[in-house]
């Protein structure tokens, strides 16, 4: 099973920062998962619409200059980073799961991120791009369809994992509030590696091996590494 630092080692670093990304990898995590927002043709890691939580800064992100947010503390005296600062935490064989909180242009977005990858020589088959915005990801893929694309949901679908079929999605992210073991049967079924979020509970991270889904998102990589063994 993935064990993915969900914003890095979240619990013990501040998140979404090098410090989190680097301390995941010290705790043999399978790869990170972190957010990001599109500013001024760059993209940043950060969570939050508002500044106010995660840094000294205030305000929102998307009212923000690029020079202002740099000059935040995200926590621990680290900056927001950039995306390449986060892909050059990673060793080559790491997973990282992209998130896609804010865009304003998606050919735009796509060169930045394949310049991050390209500077970082960074190995694009371990990169995932996801999203609860349905619409980027259909777009994204018709426009690089090579791009692993992970399908983002907290709700129970209808049609089952049949949306993210439909998206051409590498993969389906899936709430651990409404996961059960017949939606892990069907992403089986489809073919489709199912990974859950976010999962901090033993009994939760046991009971998802059980039923065989491929990887969890957690705050607390350290603790699950030692309960699920890395891989």
């Amino acid at each position: 099973m993935w064990i993915l630092a969900h914003r890095g080692a979240s619990k013990q670093a501040p998140e979404n920062t090098q410090k989190a990304f680097r301390l995941a990898m010290a705790q043999q995590a399978t790869g990170v998962e972190f957010d990001t927002y599109q500013v001024e043709d760059e993209i940043i890691v950060i969570h939050d619409r508002r500044l106010e939580r995660t840094t000294d800064g205030h305000g929102q992100i998307n009212n923000a200059s690029l020079s202002y947010l740099r000059s935040l503390d995200a926590g621990d005296g680290e900056p927001i980073p950039f995306l390449t600062d986060a892909l050059r935490c990673l060793p080559d064989n790491t997973i990282c799961n992209v998130e896609i909180k804010s865009l304003y242009d998606i050919p735009r977005w796509l060169l930045a991120l394949d310049a991050a990858v390209s500077q970082t020589g960074f190995n694009r088959d371990n990169l995932i791009v996801s999203s609860f915005n349905h619409r980027w990801l259909k777009r994204i893929h018709q426009l690089e369809p090579e791009l692993k694309l992970g399908a983002l949901t907290s709700s129970y679908p209808e049609e089952g994992v049949a949306f993210a079929k439909k998206l051409n999605a590498f993969s389906v992210h899936v709430s651990l509030d409404v996961v059960d073991e017949e939606l892990v049967k069907m992403a089986k079924e489809e073919g489709l590696p199912i990974l859950v979020f976010t999962v901090d509970n033993p009994e939760d991270m046991l009971t998802l091996q059980a039923w065989g889904v491929d990887g969890i998102f957690t705050n607390v990589p350290e603790q699950a590494v030692s309960l699920l063994g890395s891989t």
